[in-house]
């Protein structure tokens, strides 16, 4: 019975341990995106002119309606993030932000009860450092272009009537989709895409901190089909980590992972200008397709198509 007994404190001693590596696993679980988001307004690269305004609104616990637009990857949902840690602390940051995904939850019922509710809600309470909090809470709607106008008519309305004790920052990727009411509401600032020695300098700092080996030539292969958008750089970096763990990041793992073409030209010799044209302007009209959620396979045979067409005519 003795024996019996201390088997199982012995199972019970060891149940910490599992509990303690499995927290472990999880830590290592993060994806990179968020594990090296920016922390405060400092941190956030490359956009010198919405981090002079917000450290002022911050100096003064003020802050205006905002609208942040611009391509995706370049520290829109970031910055208001890091901005409002800064402004509530990690006490109060739950209870006065509100985070919203206007794509997916974009309806006239969602402002009608999320942010109508939530807007109209007191902003009560002190944080436990001193440091002066702000009156009024945060409503962060991402892809805010994506809601369908009812629903932006309606959120002008609340924007009006809340505005002594909540500050709106939308966030888009194309300011023409806003309304005309919402944005003359908001101060608008656009986020240009990273330049690539600011990208390198970020991936660089990850691999140190991740200790990934990599090659120059990798790292360059990987600015350049992130096109300036630095969260699908990391996302891409962590791929190729996870995948090859033993080796080095190469140009090649990079562009298999991407699936993106190699930099030599794909349109063979002798064929005109102008058919050389024509192809081109084919395959802007089928990016354009795609970005509308155009079916794929019916996109690429277009495309074949007319690579085809002119591809004879030069014969």
């Amino acid at each position: 019975m003795q024996a019996f007994l201390k088997g199982s404190q012995s199972v019970k001693a060891q149940k910490p341990s599992s509990s303690s590596s499995a927290g472990e696993k999880k830590q290592k679980a993060v994806p990179w995106v968020e594990k090296y988001r920016p922390k405060c307004v400092d941190e956030v690269a490359f956009q010198e002119e919405v981090v002079a305004v917000l450290k002022k609104s911050l100096e003064g616990a003020d802050l205006p309606n905002l609208l942040f637009y611009g391509p995706p990857g370049t520290g829109k949902t970031s910055t208001i993030l890091a901005a409002a840690r800064e402004l509530y602390g990690p006490e109060l940051y739950r209870q006065r932000v509100l985070e919203l995904n206007a794509s997916d939850e974009r309806g006239i019922q969602v402002i009608r009860e999320k942010v109508k509710s939530f807007a109209q809600l007191t902003a009560a309470g002190a944080r436990p450092d001193g440091k002066p909090c702000p009156p009024f809470k945060i409503i962060i709607l991402d892809e805010a272009d994506s809601m369908t106008g009812a629903a932006q008519a309606a959120l002008r309305r609340t924007m009006e009537k809340e505005s002594r004790t909540t500050r709106f920052c939308l966030i888009c990727n194309y300011v023409s989709r806003i309304i005309e009411p919402l944005t003359s509401r908001c101060s608008k600032f656009r986020f240009k895409p990273l330049a690539n020695h600011i990208q390198q300098e970020r991936l660089l700092q990850i691999c140190g901190k991740e200790n990934l080996k990599y090659t120059t030539e990798g790292i360059e292969a990987l600015v350049k089909v992130s096109e300036g958008d630095l969260r699908k750089a990391i996302t891409y970096l962590q791929s190729a980590a996870r995948l090859n763990t033993e080796q080095e990041i190469t140009e090649q793992i990079i562009i298999e992972i991407a699936g993106t073409l190699c930099s030599r030209s794909v349109i063979s010799e002798g064929l005109l200008d102008k058919q050389k044209s024509v192809i081109t302007e084919k395959m802007a009209e089928v990016d354009k397709c795609l970005s509308d959620g155009a079916d794929e396979y019916l996109q690429l045979l277009s495309l074949c198509s007319v690579i085809m067409q002119q591809a004879t005519h030069s014969t």
